[in-house]
């Protein structure tokens, strides 16, 4: 529970950011100097809010930190849909990977509800969808190593 709590004060923390807190392109522009793999990144293009989003419309840090920040939603969404899952197990809920599922659906649709009233931020419902997505992904992949890991170790004790 504990843990559950630690996790959405982290995403709340975070959430009451502006953007102008949070960017990370004064880092980019001196960690990236050489811009890497700039050939590859100038050939992808995202379809975000109705706008494309590539290299060429942003530039590249922006683009960079645009695929970093996307990146987060992902897999920060999917560790939180784990820690549901083990909580919902942990109190023998039916269906725990359904349940954790919907709960970050839920905590993403109010995290974006509430970027809408920050200051340089913007509540969009395809960053939940994304969100929505990671947890999906990270909740199955999970259950899927547990069940591995369980039954790799009934066989050792037998």
């Amino acid at each position: 529970m504990f843990l559950i709590i630690g996790v959405l004060l982290v995403l709340t923390y975070l959430s009451n950011m502006p953007y102008q807190q949070q960017t990370i392109i004064p880092e980019l522009r001196e960690v990236l100097k050489e811009q890497p793999f700039y050939e590859l990144l100038s050939k992808i293009e995202v379809t975000y809010w109705g706008k494309t989003i590539s290299v060429e419309t942003r530039g590249y840090y922006y683009f960079v930190e645009f695929l970093i920040r996307k990146g987060f939603h992902f897999v920060g969404y999917g560790f939180i849909s784990i820690v549901f899952y083990l909580f919902y197990r942990r109190f023998k809920r039916k269906y725990p990977v359904i349940y954790a599922v919907f709960t970050t659906f839920i905590i993403a649709c109010l995290d974006e509800l509430h970027q809408r009233y920050i200051a340089g931020r913007t509540g969009v419902f395809d960053d939940v969808l994304l969100d929505t997505a990671g947890a999906i992904i990270f909740v199955f992949l999970f259950k899927i190593g547990l069940t591995i890991f369980q039954k790799v170790g009934k066989r050792k004790k037998h």
